[in-house]
């Protein structure tokens, strides 16, 4: 057994310990790109509903400076965003999405509340640099 394997081993018996206790395990951000990393339904969940917001942030304030208005843009950020959760969790963290339930069920975590973000920033950027 190697020293990385050994110790990742040490680190899941501390967690399941500490699950055991009623505590919860603190976050691990090493975690969010090694795809041997185990996730649970809610901290999957989690990191794609901030990495969602993140995106929905930078796209609203980004649409807003370039004066961008039109139906077309918000098509743009939903499949841009969509994107972004699809590549995250299938091809930098390797997940079976089954064991999440589905595609459809990773693809709209945080999706609402993104959108509404996004479409703040957007408009108050726009209408505040541009009017």
């Amino acid at each position: 057994m190697t020293k990385s394997v050994k110790s990742n081993a040490a680190k899941q018996k501390q967690q399941q310990q500490e699950q055991h206790n009623g505590e919860v395990p603190p976050f691990n951000y090493s975690k969010l790109l090694d795809p041997d990393a185990s996730w649970d339904k809610d901290q999957l969940g989690d990191v794609l509903h901030w990495i969602r917001q993140g995106a929905g942030l930078l796209c609203g304030l980004l649409f807003g400076s370039i004066p961008v208005v039109g139906a077309l843009w918000i098509v743009i950020f939903l499949v841009l965003s969509s994107a972004i959760v699809y590549g995250y969790y299938a091809i930098i963290l390797k997940v079976d999405e089954e064991d999440f339930g589905g595609h459809a069920a990773l693809l709209q975590e945080g999706l609402f509340a993104s959108f509404t973000l996004f479409l703040l920033a957007w408009i108050l950027v726009y209408s505040l640099a541009h009017f």
